[in-house]
């Protein structure tokens, strides 16, 4: 049962988002608009297939888009307007799916609106898609069944929920195993002040519910998931002055993490592995956070979590996996070599990236093209 103090939240956020904006440049911060990656032309020519209106009752931080999509069957928490979804319909194909739910009935209503004209457009037989008004931390009472998706993609929402423990929980439950949570958000360099965490519009900017990005971490491992795979961060700014005063000293970021449901006893140790290539759209190379780039016919060593991903995932098809390998995590890339350490924290990703020369992560890594955008 949802709390007096979460339902007021749940509230406030619908009238902000259903009554107050009416197009994204009605934002006071670009922690909603923050782009997080190059968008591919596979990408930027299937964005251009989705109804003008769509796209402008939009407000999620750049794109979510994951690799290796085809007949997958992806969930949307908090999926707006539904531009995210009628993308993914045309990446996962006529034999794919995509179910969006979301809090805001107004928002529900214009995603309704436009699945037979996207289905047309795309060419399909009959919808790939749908749309649930409901809340993410009750995916059960939108008849979403366990162990039913294998992709949860979510874009700058999950700050929104008063109860983030119980959105991952409940991600995890309806996630098939071997499943992945791909998502955007927005984090904080601390843990905010009841200042912070009480004020109406930095709830609705996105910034009020950012979690401290280490409490991620935690709350993913009682959750049951692997630890947090940080693929890219983005810096957020805030344009008003009043609410740059109430902020004070806290930072804020736009950050991709993947998180993977895998199988207990999958976790075998270190292992050698091989991309195949393949995968539309990074049939050369696949950036699959900001530790691990693989190279279509290279060997790259990697930790047993790692390792247990691949294996378990969507990807194991894709690589060709051998064990054995280094004792720990030893990211590969142009200038690494039996490297340990990983990068975890966005600010500090974001720090790297600004330092005068090549862009490097902690302990010599290479960071992938496109990890951050300053």
């Amino acid at each position: 049962m949802a709390t007096p103090i979460g339902q007021q939240i749940h509230q406030e956020v619908q009238d902000y988002y259903g009554k107050e904006l009416q197009k994204s440049e009605d934002l006071k911060t670009n922690a909603c608009i923050t782009s997080a990656r190059p968008i591919s032309k596979l990408v930027r020519d299937a964005l251009e297939r989705i109804h003008e209106e769509v796209v402008a009752r939009y407000y999620g931080c750049g794109l979510v888009i994951p690799e290796c999509l085809t007949s997958c069957w992806i969930l949307d928490l908090g999926s707006g307007s539904g531009r995210d979804c009628y993308l993914l319909s045309q990446l996962v194909g006529e034999q794919g799916h995509v179910t969006g739910i979301d809090m805001t009935e107004g928002q529900v209503e214009v995603a309704k609106k436009h699945i037979a004209y996207h289905t047309d457009k795309f060419g399909y037989r009959k919808p790939n898609v749908e749309f649930f008004h409901g809340y993410m931390e009750k995916l059960g009472d939108a008849g979403l069944a366990d162990e039913s998706y294998d992709i949860v993609i979510s874009n700058c929402v999950i700050n929104l929920a008063p109860d983030k423990r119980a959105v991952l929980q409940e991600a995890f439950r309806v996630l098939k195993p071997g499943g992945e949570m791909y998502f955007s958000d927005v984090y904080a360099s601390q843990r905010l002040s009841e200042t912070i965490r009480k004020h109406r519009v930095l709830w609705g900017e996105c910034l009020a519910g950012a979690l401290y990005w280490r409490d991620l971490y935690s709350i993913a491992e009682e959750v049951g998931f692997s630890p947090p795979c940080l693929v890219t961060a983005s810096p957020i700014t805030i344009g008003d002055k009043e609410l740059e005063g109430i902020v004070g000293d806290c930072r804020f970021v736009s950050a991709t993490y993947r998180l993977f449901k895998v199988p207990a006893g999958s976790r075998t140790g270190p292992a050698q592995v091989t991309y195949n290539g393949g995968i539309v759209g990074h049939e050369r190379e696949l950036v699959f956070d900001a530790n691990f780039t693989f190279k279509e016919g290279e060997v790259v060593k990697v930790d047993a979590e790692m390792a247990a991903i691949l294996q378990s995932s969507r990807f194991a098809e894709k690589f060709l996996i051998r064990a054995g390998g280094a004792n720990a995590a030893a990211p590969q890339g142009c200038c690494s070599k039996g490297v340990k350490e990983k990068i975890c924290d966005p600010f500090q990703l974001l720090e790297w990236l600004r330092a005068p020369g090549p862009a490097r992560c902690p302990g010599g890594t290479c960071c992938p093209q496109g990890a951050a955008q300053s």
